[in-house]
């Protein structure tokens, strides 16, 4: 099974930015992505890009200031996280995806009981 193991979170101002990585022990998910859940709030699906195609997805939330990339070669996907809003605050998780029918955009709302595999997440701070 696939091992996710995500860094770079940390504790930043409101207009900051952050880059999170992902590093998987095997990259062969047809799907990539990362999803956020802040304490009390539900899970939200964040970004998502397809492994042979390139195809990216965002949520409304995030679109214009997140960017979500990959190496495959290193077996990493990232996030850029720019234009940082206290409301980003949360834990944030990397996920596998295969069974997209060929859509990422369906990474975005599946339940982690759906993925292929799921990390232990990174930690992001907004203050205002």
């Amino acid at each position: 099974q696939v091992q996710l193991v995500e860094s770079g979170g940390g504790s930043v101002q409101a207009g900051g930015s952050l880059r999170l990585s992902c590093v998987a022990s095997e990259y062969t998910s047809f799907c990539m992505g990362w999803f956020r859940q802040a304490p009390g709030e539900e899970r939200e699906g964040v970004a998502a890009i397809s492994t042979t195609d390139g195809n990216i997805y965002y949520s409304h939330s995030v679109k214009g200031r997140f960017t979500i990339s990959q190496d495959k070669a290193r077996k990493t996907v990232y996030l850029e996280m720019n234009d940082l809003k206290p409301e980003d605050t949360a834990m944030y998780h990397c996920l596998a995806y295969s069974r997209s029918g060929g859509y990422c955009y369906r990474a975005l709302d599946r339940e982690t009981q759906d993925f292929d595999a799921w990390g232990q997440g990174t930690l992001v701070n907004v203050s205002s």
